[in-house]
């Protein structure tokens, strides 16, 4: 640490006096960075925040000595963030002016009155070697961390161990989250505090969600914390978030960048692999596409345990720009839920298999990482060729509707086309216009009879406004309204096809 004014005070060899303020102020507790000497009216300008300013006081003529002057003089070092001032006597003056005393007093500068006996440059002296001191016991202290976390580096354990030094060396906790934004819990290791984790997690997040390499620095519950993104851009392995540690020094910044080095290429080492874990979990799976199930359960028994249970549910995903981080959420899925939920890459598209049960969670997972998605009904292993049929036709349709998830439950059965050669169309029909009907209700709006009027016209603008004696944008703002209100794509034909469909045997029925 550098030294203080009590540092300056408390050596005897200086004989240096405290005038301003009281002995048991805080404020002598402020670091010096350097001391500077200068007789100068105003020597702001040559002067850096954190010094120590002496004067033998040649600026202050005792004829027009006020105590403006002494007031103008101390506010200048005040606002500049001088920690302190020292004043000569028995140089010039033979004693402190009082006007400068009660300045120093008034804004909470500290005085110091040296001696005629003890030289400017003992006082310099003094501080640039303690600097030196405490420069060379930082370079020595880096160079033992820096082999601590080498020798770390090269345990069986080598990642945790890593860690477990960097919290020794700092003196503070640190933690790991993966990709996915979770806490990977270190054995040994100082714990993060519990009241920081929910504001810790939330920043976490943020940083991944961003996808490249940052530094940031919150303030989380009063308390700053730092996180260092490790990976590459878009390809992100996790985040290093450090706290309860000193303020970073060139020494300590080095350490941390050391860490985060070899942390990177720990888990970047781990990528090569899980790409191989991916590559087989694609094997596997077509394989049990092609109704392979026995070879299939075989290899996957080997890896990553038994497959899921029959019934499955089969859900087709899209992943987010970020897809890397979603596949490695899918990861740690499978691994906390080892027997119940299979996933694979299966040309641009993910697909997952899970039990009913775990099927939210799997949807919850999809939802936190804006993935579009769409789920087969359930189905035995081997009706998975049709089932996946579904889930890539329930993801179109997803897509089609900009909606996040769709089950093929809702095109199967709750589609128009899929019920037209029922009994029972009439009555789905209503209640697939009873959202429109009610909207018009509460709304005062006419949606419906202007839906039914353009399906009429063929879905011609212009010959439907006319007829409806309205805008043509108007018309356009009313079919919007309704294919939100119904949930349908209508400027897509199907939809079109199922509303017109709809309409018909809601109207024949009546």
């Amino acid at each position: 640490m550098p030294p203080t004014i009590n540092t300056l005070l408390h050596n005897a060899s200086l004989n240096l006096r405290l005038v301003v303020p009281d002995a048991e102020s805080k404020i002598l507790d402020s670091a010096v960075s350097w001391v500077h000497s200068s007789d100068l009216d105003d020597p702001t300008p040559f002067l850096d925040p954190g010094q120590l300013l002496l004067t033998d006081g040649t600026q202050f003529r005792v004829s027009d000595a006020s105590p403006d002057l002494f007031d103008t003089y101390v506010r200048r070092l005040v606002e500049h963030g001088i920690c302190g001032l020292g004043f000569a006597t028995q140089v010039v003056h033979g004693t402190l002016p009082q006007g400068l005393e009660d300045a120093c007093r008034e804004q909470g500068l500290p005085l110091l009155e040296v001696p005629d006996l003890t030289p400017f440059i003992a006082i310099i002296r003094f501080v640039a070697d303690w600097l030196a001191r405490e420069q060379n016991a930082r370079s020595e202290w880096s160079l033992q961390a820096q082999r601590a976390i080498a020798r770390a580096a090269l345990r069986p354990d080598g990642l945790r161990s890593i860690l477990a030094e960097l919290e020794r060396q700092l003196h503070g906790w640190v933690a790991l989250f993966d990709a996915a934004g979770n806490h990977i819990l270190m054995p040994n290791n100082r714990p993060m505090p519990s009241t920081l984790a929910p504001g810790v997690n939330e920043a976490v997040r943020k940083a991944l969600d961003q996808g490249a390499r940052s530094v940031s620095q919150p303030s989380i519950e009063g308390q700053q914390v730092t996180l260092q993104t490790l990976g590459r851009r878009h390809h992100l392995r996790g985040v290093l978030a450090l706290g309860a540690i000193e303020p970073l020094d060139p020494a300590r910044t080095d350490i941390i960048n050391s860490v985060i080095a070899l942390a990177s290429l720990a888990l970047e080492q781990a990528r090569t692999l899980d790409t191989a874990r991916r590559h087989l979990r694609a094997g596997v799976f077509e394989q049990l596409v092609s109704g392979s199930m026995d070879v299939a359960a075989r290899t996957a028994g080997q890896v990553w345990g038994r497959l899921p249970a029959e019934p499955v549910i089969v859900t087709v995903v899209q992943p987010p720009g970020q897809g890397q981080n979603l596949l490695e959420a899918l990861e740690l899925l499978s691994d906390d839920h080892r027997g119940a939920v299979f996933y694979a890459q299966r040309n641009e598209n993910v697909v997952v298999l899970a039990g009913p049960s775990h099927q939210q969670k799997v949807t919850l997972l999809l939802g936190r990482y804006g993935a579009t998605a769409g789920t087969s009904a359930e189905t035995g292993f081997p009706g998975l060729e049709r089932a996946l049929k579904e889930g890539e036709r329930a993801l179109r349709r997803a897509i089609e509707l900009s909606r996040p998830l769709v089950r093929f439950e809702e095109i199967s059965e709750g589609g128009m086309l899929g019920l037209l050669p029922r009994e029972e169309a009439g009555s789905v029909a209503k209640r697939l216009l009873e959202p429109l009907a009610k909207h018009d209700d509460a709304e005062q709006t006419q949606l419906l009879p202007t839906v039914a009027a353009w399906l009429a016209n063929n879905c011609v603008w212009d010959r439907t406004a006319r007829q409806l004696g309205i805008h043509r944008h108007t018309l356009r703002n009313r079919i919007d309204a309704a294919g939100t209100v119904l949930g349908l794509n209508l400027d897509g034909l199907r939809d079109r096809l199922e509303l017109f469909a709809a309409l018909q045997f809601a109207e024949e029925t009546s």
